[in-house]
């Protein structure tokens, strides 16, 4: 299961790439059904908070009609960042499952922790590495063709 939720992220992350935005997907999970999709489109936007995971959360707290996300997972391409972290602390979702980490602003332990941080009171379950090759591809290849 947790690998045919992190594919659909994966395609939440091509419809960045198809924009030319950097291919971040999210995609928000209750009871074994997708709530919330979400893809990075903050250039297309001109939106610095239209990431892939504010995306699938607003369209989650639409679907249940509640900004409480309890018992919910988010399945990212790319480890949030700390307005995304902070997003997911705020509407409850219990666990995230991370394709690849970001060495430039990873807020779930690479950079900081921000979803189990104690002072924050957070708890957050979190999995790294959910079709990581797959998902750091994504970066790369988009990266390399931006480059050329």
């Amino acid at each position: 299961m947790i690998n045919k939720f992190m594919k659909a992220a994966i395609l939440e992350a091509n419809k960045s790439y198809q924009l030319r935005e950097v291919p971040v997907g999210a995609v928000i999970v209750k009871d074994d059904q997708i709530i919330g999709r979400g893809f990075n489109q903050k250039e297309a936007t001109n939106d610095v908070t239209a990431h892939a995971e504010i995306m699938a959360i607003k369209e989650a707290c639409k679907t249940l009609g509640s900004w409480r996300l309890d018992d919910c997972s988010i399945y990212v391409t790319l480890e949030p960042c700390p307005m995304c972290a902070g997003a997911i602390l705020e509407a409850r979702i219990k666990r995230v499952y991370i394709g690849t980490e970001s060495d430039k602003s990873g807020a779930a332990g690479t950079v900081i922790n921000l979803l189990n941080n104690p002072d924050l009171g957070s708890k957050t379950e979190v999995y790294f590495g959910i079709m990581e090759d797959e998902c750091k591809m994504l970066l790369e290849n988009f990266f390399k063709t931006l480059r050329e």
